[in-house]
């Protein structure tokens, strides 16, 4: 410098700077702010330079660069585009992580679990998505291949795959927590691997030949799908001319008369041959992948088993 006296004191970047004196020395002491001069006291002067480079550490220490990483911006060993791009992606994970943390938080106060619930929970919201695949993965191959009905189940789970993204919404999220819990319950493995799935329509109506099944559960289950898209609720008036359709479709298979007796029948079939579990399997499966649900894919035997217990769904002679 000359002998000229550096214009800034460690108290003038401070006030220039917001950075702490004490700070400013720590910096100065470990040589990441070295003194561009000293006056015949002792005191540490800096320049202009000086006051560029601290404004710089000021800015990658409030980014949490770590000061090895600041030292090494410093020397020149890297550049700060380059600490800017890899701590970018630090601070995405960070944001994933703490979006993860929240949808975990408003899903434990939403659903008040117990302790014990709560570990659970956040065990599975941690896994990773490799570590996902294969808990799904286990679950199907648990299913066994002893009988040609678990094959098919076991065929068909594998069709439609849960798949979480890494930055799920928090309804993703509960269906997921909800479908884990679910496929880990030895009772529904047991009552999915017996499941009837379609294009095995005649599993799907117990009690009732396979060659009638066949034929009645299409019908069915069309009658069912296209009442869905027009809106028709199965518990009002509006269902009675598709009860009136399927009910005489079933007499006509199954050679009986149409009546009360017949219509609580076949209320009875759709029961035993519908199990909400399962349903409520696919529903989470849908809601984990967020996929549109289509009405002819929902299963067909509540609605019927509603319509046909409605107060005004029942056979009336008059009609005929």
């Amino acid at each position: 410098m000359n002998g000229a006296t550096p214009p800034h004191s460690i108290g003038e970047l401070s006030a220039r700077t917001g950075v702490p004196v004490r700070t400013i020395r720590f910096y100065s002491d470990t040589g990441l702010l070295p003194p561009t001069d000293r006056t015949p006291a002792g005191y540490r002067r800096y320049d202009d330079a000086a006051l560029d480079r601290l404004h710089l550490i000021g800015v990658l220490r409030e980014l949490d660069v770590d000061l090895a990483t600041v030292r090494r911006v410093l020397d020149g060993g890297v550049s700060v585009a380059e600490v800017a791009a890899a701590h970018a992606d630090a601070t995405a994970l960070q944001i994933r992580a703490l979006r993860l943390r929240h949808s975990m938080l408003r899903l434990v106060a939403r659903r008040g679990p117990s302790p014990e619930e709560t570990v659970l929970m956040h065990r599975l919201t941690r896994l990773t998505a490799d570590e996902r695949r294969h808990l799904v993965a286990d679950f199907i191959a648990g299913l066994g291949a002893d009988t040609p009905r678990s094959r098919d189940a076991a065929a068909v789970l594998r069709t439609a795959l849960p798949d979480l993204p890494d930055e799920p919404s928090d309804a993703r999220l509960a269906a997921w927590v909800e479908l884990a819990e679910l496929i880990a319950d030895d009772d529904f493995r047991a009552r999915i691997a017996d499941a009837a799935f379609p294009p095995a329509d005649e599993d799907a109506l117990p009690g009732v030949a396979s060659e009638q099944a066949a034929e009645l559960v299409p019908f069915v289950r069309g009658a069912v799908a296209d009442a869905r898209e027009a809106g028709i609720d199965p518990a009002a008036a509006d269902a009675g001319s598709v009860v009136d359709a399927v009910a005489e479709r079933f007499a006509a298979v199954l050679g009986r008369a149409d009546g009360p007796e017949l219509r609580e029948w076949m209320a009875g079939r759709f029961e035993a041959g519908h199990d909400p579990l399962v349903e409520r399997y696919w529903r989470l499966v849908w809601a984990v992948n967020d996929w549109q649900v289509i009405p002819g894919h929902l299963p067909f035997q509540p609605w019927m088993v509603t319509a046909l217990r409605r107060s005004g769904g029942r056979f009336s002679p008059s009609r005929r």
